[in-house]
């Protein structure tokens, strides 16, 4: 009788790239969390954005642990995070002003609670998740008098 032989195993890379990003970087998940706290802590307070978050987050501890997996997976490449931004972001009566308080709250977070080349790594991250998030909701919530853009203008933006 012939038996299949098993699949051979592939080995992922993921361990050995967040290594060397933390190695480049000196963030870790204990790092990652008090950003991620002390980020949180200031938004709750701030007068623009505290209404906002108040409004969409009714449990503060699963929100926290959930941010806390998305930034290991976007800073650390850790594949933590498994959720959807976009569609929870585009629903939201937001603007530019809502985003722009968001990335200055987070940049001086950053600043303070990481290395610098951590700062860095994790501002850049922020500021194309911000331009992102901000594309989405602007094109979820059209100004009345915006003209929509048409496929081809989509994809040259």
């Amino acid at each position: 009788m012939i038996s299949a032989a098993a699949p051979p195993q592939i080995a992922s890379a993921r361990p050995q790239m967040t290594a060397a990003i933390a190695a480049e970087t000196g963030l870790d998940e204990d790092v990652l969390r008090n950003l991620v706290h002390g980020f949180y802590g200031r938004v709750r307070c701030d007068s623009l954005l505290g209404p906002v978050f108040a409004a969409h987050i009714a449990d503060w501890g699963a929100h926290l642990d959930r941010m806390v997996a998305f930034w290991s997976s976007v800073a650390l490449m850790t594949g933590r995070y498994h959720g959807r931004l976009v569609p929870k972001h585009s629903a939201l009566a937001i603007d530019a002003s809502h985003f722009d308080r968001w990335l200055a709250l987070f940049c001086q977070t950053a600043h303070e609670v990481c290395s610098a080349a951590g700062a860095i790594h994790v501002i850049e991250r922020a500021e194309r998740i911000a331009l992102s998030l901000h594309t989405a909701v602007q094109e979820a919530h059209p100004a009345p008098d915006a003209v929509p853009a048409s496929a081809e203008d989509r994809m040259l933006r």
